[in-house]
């Protein structure tokens, strides 16, 4: 089938972008089922961890086919430290603060589980949070800028940091990732929070989940966002339990034709849900490049 396509930065994608996820995890079966997508026409692939990268390193190798592009991914804390050690080892205290702050109090239970809340983040603590330059080039040198053109930068860390009110700290990512030659699109998970808070970065676009599980804080406000959104917008996995009646068809056609995001980034996780969902978009008259880009 042959995928429709848009320019995102001069670079020109298909507007159906592939994260395959077989049950295993393993490089064989992961190699496999993205073997499988080429097959069916498909050139570009999410990489979300090492064994993507890897698979889909391979994929080209042995394809010969240096049209294949590669989306990385690179969660935020990877830049952050705070008193010279990994934001990460902070993480309860950073999702105490967030919880009792952004969050919506009927939410926190559902979103976070797990979670106590019990100790938070001072305001000197927030301020005292640094780039780390040293920790970031580590995850970007896992790239190749030919091979990998665009790095999906952010992930639950991205939304925390817009929380927090350090933007600016994604800023020196964006710089850094820039100046390396790649072209970086901003991840998160909270369309209604996220989206008016990210656009002042120079993202090439920005990821976010639309669908009735994911599009916190609402749905219809997350549309309605969208819709007036003058950037890019692409639809992370978009058919996650929630998509419109659960139909591959309508969830795209939902997706381009009323929302007109830019493009999507699609899961799947067995050779079985591939021909399902590219049955679904052939059902589709048209996914003519929207003017946002």
């Amino acid at each position: 089938m042959h995928l429709p396509t848009a320019i995102l930065e001069k670079r020109r994608i298909q507007r159906i972008i592939f994260s395959v996820r077989p049950t295993s995890h393993s490089i064989q079966d992961i190699y496999f089922l993205m073997e499988k997508v080429y097959e069916m026409g498909a050139h570009c692939f999410s990489l979300p961890t090492a064994r993507h990268l890897e698979s889909f390193k391979a994929l080209r190798e042995s394809t010969q086919d240096d049209t294949l592009i590669g989306f990385g991914h690179i969660e935020a804390e990877r830049g952050i430290s705070l008193t010279g050690k990994p934001l990460s080892r902070f993480e309860s205290k950073v999702l105490s603060t967030i919880a009792r702050n952004i969050v919506p109090s009927e939410l926190v239970k559902k979103l976070f589980p797990a979670y106590s809340f019990d100790e938070v983040l001072t305001q000197k603590e927030i301020d005292r949070m640094m780039f780390d330059p040293s920790r970031f080039h580590q995850s970007l040198s896992l790239f190749p800028p030919q091979e990998v053109p665009f790095l999906l930068i952010g992930g639950k860390y991205g939304d925390w940091l817009l929380g927090l009110g350090r933007s600016d700290l994604l800023k020196e990512m964006v710089s850094e990732t820039r100046g390396k030659g790649f072209i970086p699109i901003f991840s998160g998970q909270w369309a209604t929070f996220v989206l008016p808070k990210a656009k002042p970065l120079e993202m090439a676009a920005y990821a976010i989940p639309i669908n009735k599980r994911k599009s916190l804080f609402d749905l219809t406000q997350a549309c309605n966002i969208i819709k007036k959104f003058d950037k890019p917008v692409i639809s992370l996995d978009p058919l996650a339990g929630g998509a419109p009646s659960g139909e591959t068809e309508e969830a795209f056609s939902f997706l381009f034709n009323e929302l007109k995001i830019h493009s999507a980034i699609a899961e799947v996780n067995s050779e079985e849900e591939l021909h399902s969902l590219f049955k679904g978009l052939g059902k589709i008259p048209s996914l003519i490049p929207f003017h946002k880009t």
